[in-house]
């Protein structure tokens, strides 16, 4: 769906991309991670054509964004900033009506896609009627998102969109975003500094130095197959925390005991991550649980035996 070949961008002397490729498959979420300073909201920027790169070439599905005018671009393309981007003097529904109003919607269209947006954001349709400094920081990031979202576009850019959010808010707003459905369709490039959500959001992770692409590859690929040392340093001090979210019990089933007891026990899909699994024993109190696959097959795990099968997996990887 997009596709960039040596793309750069230089301010003066200073190369804030310097030649990087990558691709982004239909429906897939890339995170661009990485310090500041690192290019990646530079790179995100020339997608859209908010900067023009100095070289090189980008695509979105098979034609060069060069081709097109940039206002005609960008309403093809979803994009949700940090700030959310709201015009304060525009109430909510006018805030989210912006591109339908530039495609030229009919009044009665474009208020029956907003209050279905509302609706699967959890947003209440009275707050269309209000200003954004009326609602909460997390009420104004799904209103930036509803905005990014009104016109069905199929690539979706975001900036840190959750990056001025208290934790309580940004974990939250995580659950909504892997469970909407509306997303799921998307083609979606976002950026962050913010290593838990990258792996917690993205289905393959660009890490990003000094304009540069380090590591491109699964959550999986960066934990167990770092490129180099600039990789595992980056990760290091949330590692393990990180690889419990990453390791799902499908990836260590082979390794878990095949026992099932009858027993009254929680039961919880093999999808699930081995950090959820924990929590689920810490908070459960549970001995053990039913793990259930699609296929039926189930299996009644132990503490012990969920580590050491995962234990087994990490020493597989080295």
């Amino acid at each position: 769906m997009i596709k960039a070949e040596q793309v750069s961008k230089h301010f003066g002397k200073v190369k804030a991309v310097d030649g990087i490729s990558f691709e982004v498959q239909e429906q897939e979420n890339l995170i661009l991670l990485g310090t500041s300073g690192c290019g990646k909201t530079t790179t995100l920027k020339m997608i859209n054509r908010l900067i023009e790169p100095t070289s090189g070439n980008i695509f979105i599905n098979g034609k060069n964004i060069t081709d097109e005018k940039p206002e005609i671009l960008r309403r093809s393309i979803g994009y949700v900033l940090q700030n959310n981007g709201l015009f304060p003097h525009y109430t909510v529904a006018e805030n989210i009506a912006i591109v339908p109003q530039l495609l030229k919607w009919d009044k009665k269209r474009t208020e029956k896609r907003a209050a279905e947006l509302m609706e699967k954001l959890h947003l209440s349709a009275s707050y269309l009627n209000v200003y954004p400094n009326e609602l909460s920081g997390g009420q104004q990031q799904r209103i930036g998102l509803a905005r990014a979202l009104i016109s069905d576009p199929p690539v979706l850019l975001m900036d840190e969109p959750f990056g001025a959010l208290d934790n309580v808010t940004r974990a939250n707003i995580h659950k909504e975003f892997k469970a909407l459905d509306e997303l799921k369709r998307k083609t979606i490039i976002m950026v962050t500094h913010d290593v838990q959500e990258a792996f917690e959001l993205g289905n393959r992770i660009c890490l990003m130095d000094e304009g540069k692409i380090v590591q491109s590859g699964t959550p999986a690929d960066l934990l167990f197959k770092p490129a180099n040392k600039f990789v595992e340093d980056f990760l290091k001090d949330q590692r393990l925390q990180l690889e419990f979210k990453t390791v799902c019990l499908t990836d260590i089933w082979s390794l878990l005991p095949n026992q099932h007891h009858k027993i009254d026990a929680l039961t919880l899909s093999a999808d699930t991550s081995l950090w959820a699994a924990l929590e689920s024993f810490r908070f459960s109190n549970a001995e053990t649980i039913h793990f259930s696959k699609e296929d039926k097959e189930v299996k009644t795990i132990d503490f012990e035996q969920l580590m050491s099968a995962f234990n087994q997996y990490k020493n597989k990887q080295a």
